[in-house]
């Protein structure tokens, strides 16, 4: 039920998606005796739509995201095992090299099927497929394979990686996403450390870049607004540790 909730809410909490509805309402009420309601909503709709979409406020609300946690010090020493969240090709394209530089360290793609109906495939496994085509032997990674948001990939994650106190393990997850996920680990008492990758800014020098394109635009504040209000959710509902997590 959270999963299908959770799809549910995701298309109501972007922000194009709202915006474009409210458009279509107001050009339904045009041949109504609401018409003028109708020209206002339409023409509203456009102007949040351009502002969203040309503005740098997709990057001003992602780079506090991205900057949350820091990349991972190597200096620390090799870390015992690597969690993978899957669901971006960036994730998966420096677990090779992780491989190869900690060929001890264990390896655990987690990612089920996004798809609301259930049937479609684990993205899990077409992380295995890519992974090992680019050399890293498939004894090497261990898949979970039933998760379809960031609260199973923890709990299910856990189950599979049993991690012993004092171990260490990364946790490798788009910079943006990283705050969610660690508090969501956090709370599993899966304690991880974040590998960071797939940064959408380049920091605080983006926070005043416009966007060239409006799909652009709307692109990077709809990925930005779907994660403050995943971190309010899972902290109000206690599937979160702390409402934005801090670095230990």
């Amino acid at each position: 039920m959270f999963f299908v909730l959770s799809k549910v809410f995701g298309f109501f909490a972007s922000p194009s998606n709202l915006v474009i509805l409210v458009g279509i309402l107001g050009l339904l009420l045009l041949p109504t005796r609401v018409a003028r309601t109708g020209r206002w909503l339409a023409s509203v709709s456009i102007a949040i739509l351009a502002i969203l979409g040309l503005s740098p406020i997709g990057n001003a609300l992602i780079i506090s995201l991205e900057s949350r946690l820091p990349a991972w010090d190597a200096a620390r020493g090799a870390p015992d095992g690597i969690v993978v969240l899957s669901g971006a090709i960036e994730r998966l394209i420096v677990v090779p090299e992780l491989a190869r530089r900690y060929p001890n360290a264990r390896i655990l793609v987690s990612g089920g099927s996004g798809a609301l109906s259930g049937d479609g495939d684990a993205e899990a496994k077409f992380a295995l497929r890519l992974l090992e085509s680019v050399g890293v032997a498939q004894d090497r990674i261990t898949l979970e394979d039933r998760s379809h948001n960031t609260v199973e990939n923890a709990i299910f994650s856990k189950a599979i990686a049993q991690p012993k106190p004092g171990e260490r393990w990364l946790l490798v997850t788009s910079a943006h996403h990283m705050p969610r996920a660690i508090g969501v680990f956090r709370r599993a008492g899966f304690p991880v450390e974040p590998y960071p990758v797939n940064w959408y800014t380049r920091g605080a020098t983006d926070a005043l870049r416009p966007f060239a394109t409006v799909a652009e635009g709307l692109q990077r504040t709809d990925t930005a607004v779907h994660e403050w209000l995943g971190l309010a959710v899972y902290w109000l509902t206690g599937r979160s540790s702390e409402l934005f997590p801090v670095p230990t």
